[in-house]
């Protein structure tokens, strides 16, 4: 009678491969970012696990995968990649997400998996969120210059500003997905493949139409603002005109000098600015694509003359302070001083 044989387990590659094609894509339909995500996190850790083994990533075995290998990988993304603890966060969720998939399918290594995944997200304390006021606002949008580039920076700074978007979520800004009769809009692609749709203002209607009279050629798929060569704006090419504007708008207000002033940041404006004219938090989530609203609460937070607003309706108690007097003659002395 022949014995029968449990099914060889897949080897390593085979695993990265089926979690990609198989898991994320497939069957979680993930969107093109997070599978980049998940792309750069495995790859920064196959990198520094076979410098540190002395393997090559086909000969990567699950069991390999060991606790200590994972923390020293953590320890070098913050030590020396100099990434945040927020970055640190992401790469291991990616990891954990692989290592759970890994583990279901080849269960002989499940016990190796098991103590891998123990390995908890780090804690870190939250940023207060960085904003600008109405005025830095204004000076940072500027106006708009004659030539091609500044025309197109103007638009992409006021879009910023007008929707409160991901940079990700405007720089993916199709022709088509701007409605500019009766009730303007711009339809936006968020997070997790949700769309929402942003009103504009009314100057932001009569530049858009401005822009696509002075573009032609931009119709349709094509991408609102293109770089030079008709391509989709990176996101390094956002950051870096906007620190040019930034540049440009301090020598009106100086205040800009000690600011980190980055595409997000005009994100939280935009939400600030919303919270400071009395719209309601619901309506301020919705606005900015947030899943909870405990979100747009850290506006408050960082809100200070909101907070000194909601303290001037509350009665101060009416203390009466006596100066302390030493009893001793001596101390009395050198309080005196």
């Amino acid at each position: 009678m022949r014995k029968s044989t449990a099914p060889k387990p897949p080897s390593f590659a085979a695993l990265v491969q089926q979690f990609f094609t198989e898991y994320l894509v497939a069957q979680r339909a993930a969107s093109p970012r997070t599978v980049a995500c998940y792309r750069d996190a495995l790859m920064l850790f196959l990198d520094f696990a076979c410098d540190k083994l002395g393997k090559l990533p086909t000969a990567l075995r699950l069991a390999d995968i060991k606790p200590d290998l994972i923390l020293a990988f953590l320890d070098h993304l913050e030590q020396q990649r100099h990434n945040a603890v927020r970055s640190r966060n992401l790469r291991l969720t990616a990891l954990r997400a692989f290592l759970k998939f890994a583990g279901r399918r080849d269960v002989t290594s499940l016990h190796d998996v098991e103590r891998a995944l123990s390995i908890p997200m780090k804690r870190f304390e939250q940023p207060m969120l960085g904003f600008l006021s109405r005025a830095e606002m204004v000076a940072v949008l500027g106006q708009p210059g004659a030539s091609w580039t500044s025309q197109r920076d103007h638009l992409l700074l006021t879009l910023l500003y007008n929707t409160g978007a991901r940079v990700s979520e405007i720089i993916g800004v199709r022709v088509v997905d701007v409605v500019l009769d009766g009730g303007a809009c711009v339809h936006l692609h968020g997070k997790g493949r949700k769309l929402r749709s942003i009103p504009l203002w009314h100057a932001t209607v009569v530049e858009i139409r401005a822009w696509l009279r002075l573009n032609p050629t931009l119709r349709s798929e094509a991408p609102l603002l293109p770089n030079r060569d008709g391509w989709a704006m990176s996101r390094s090419n956002v950051a870096q005109r906007l620190n040019l504007a930034v540049a440009r708008a301090a020598i009106e207000q100086p205040s800009l000098l000690g600011k980190h002033v980055s595409p997000h940041t005009l994100r939280h404006t935009s939400a600030m600015h919303l919270l400071q004219s009395g719209v309601p938090f619901n309506v301020i989530a919705l606005w900015l694509g947030h899943e909870s609203t405990v979100t747009t609460h850290r506006y408050v937070q960082a809100d200070l003359a909101m907070k000194e607003k909601a303290l001037a309706r509350l009665e101060e108690p009416s203390t009466k302070l006596r100066r302390y007097r030493p009893p001793d003659s001596l101390m009395r002395f050198l309080q005196e001083l």
